[in-house]
């Protein structure tokens, strides 16, 4: 009997791979599993979907059943891998031993966890799958005031949509400013006063310490001594690539799992793509490198090596008060940013010590240039 590919992971990174993998081979059996549902949906469009009025049912497109159909393949849902034999090409769920030929991980992310005290830590919830989504729909119903920790993308998408949705929103976060980490100051300030008139309140450059539950909902206090009541608690303070289970198979890892430009980890026959690796020490959780990856590995586990291609690009932020188009700078890349504003529009370019544009940031009516800037970005590889 001929051994599966398998696939674990059933994200965009994973049922994208199959597609593409399938467009050439449908007969090799394939295993797809996962610890979730397994249905198949738009992961960005959480952030977003409180102001468009989407249930967990509603952002569904596919069930584990459907998928499974579509991709002639057996997809295990609510099954856990605990680890990789490598030698044996054998994957382990508990006892239960299963062989292949080729393996790929494609487990995404984990939710970085605040260190927080308090006896209201544990009702503190984080938004990363779609049953997270279902659960926050529900816990956040006949409320009104909702704290956000963090200010980065995800926590700038969910307070516009909260705000959009008459909701009373906090966010606190140790940034001078929203997206400290993508754009100059003077743009996360501007992002920061649209998102204020759109009723959102700011507590920058603190964090939350304790989280105490209360009559009414939680009582947060915050390392500069400030007290802060709300009904419920929100994290979006980031992601970490999921490497637990590649360092069961003693695969290297580092931020994520370390693979080269054929998404090949440092162990033979088993790759890695999506938000869980590090392509040539880029980790980039985004949708345009996840499918340059998808195309590129389905060409490979099919015999013909393909390494993926990553130019630049950029990403919408779902903030609409404030539209913005990032295409951050490489890490560690000298530089200066040059910023314009022309009516109500900004653009920052960002300029290397060689005068090549590298990267850049525009809002409001200048996002329709951010293709054309972006040909003239080198490719990253």
């Amino acid at each position: 009997m001929q051994n599966p590919l398998i696939i674990i992971g059933t994200g965009l990174a994973g049922y994208q791979l199959a597609r593409e993998w399938r467009r050439a081979d449908q007969t090799t059996p394939l295993l797809i599993i996962t610890a979730d549902e397994g249905n198949f949906y738009s992961k960005p469009l959480l952030s977003t979907a409180l102001t468009q009025g989407k249930t967990s049912a509603s952002l569904t497109t596919a069930t584990a059943e459907a998928m499974a159909t579509q991709l002639n393949a057996t997809v295990r849902t609510r099954t856990k891998v605990t680890r990789i034999d490598p030698d044996a090409k054998t994957i382990y769920i508990g006892d239960e031993a299963i062989s292949y030929a080729k393996l790929v991980l494609a487990c995404g992310a984990d939710v970085i966890k605040a260190p927080l005290q308090g006896d209201g830590v544990s009702s503190v919830l984080s938004v990363n799958h779609l049953y997270h989504y279902a659960a926050f729909q529900e816990l956040i119903k006949n409320k009104k005031k909702i704290a956000i920790l963090g200010a980065g993308l995800i926590g700038c998408e969910f307070a516009n949509d909260l705000s959009n949705a008459g909701y009373e929103v906090d966010v606190i976060a140790p940034a001078k400013s929203p997206l400290d980490l993508l754009i100059p100051e003077d743009i996360g300030q501007l992002l920061q006063s649209a998102l204020a008139a759109n009723g959102v309140k700011w507590h920058l450059q603190c964090v939350v310490n304790i989280v105490t539950k209360t009559d009414s909902g939680f009582s947060l206090t915050l390392s500069n001594g400030e007290q802060l009541e709300t009904e419920f608690v929100l994290s979006a303070i980031g992601l970490i690539p999921h490497t637990a289970l590649a360092q069961t198979a003693k695969i290297k890892t580092e931020r994520g799992i370390a693979v080269n430009r054929y998404l090949e980890t440092s162990v033979k026959d088993i790759y890695a793509l999506g938000d869980c690796a590090e392509v040539e020490g880029h980790v980039l959780p985004y949708i345009t490198p996840l499918l340059n990856a998808a195309r590129a590995l389905a060409k490979t586990l099919t015999g013909e090596r393909v390494a993926v291609d990553y130019p630049a690009m950029p990403v919408m932020v779902k903030t609409p008060v404030h539209p913005l188009a990032i295409c951050p700078p490489p890490k560690g890349t000298s530089g200066n940013w040059q910023i314009e504003t022309i009516d109500n529009a900004v653009r920052a370019l960002f300029y290397d010590t060689d005068k090549q544009l590298r990267g850049f940031v525009l809002t409001n009516d200048a996002v329709k240039e951010r293709m054309s800037l972006a040909k003239q970005i080198p490719a990253l590889f």
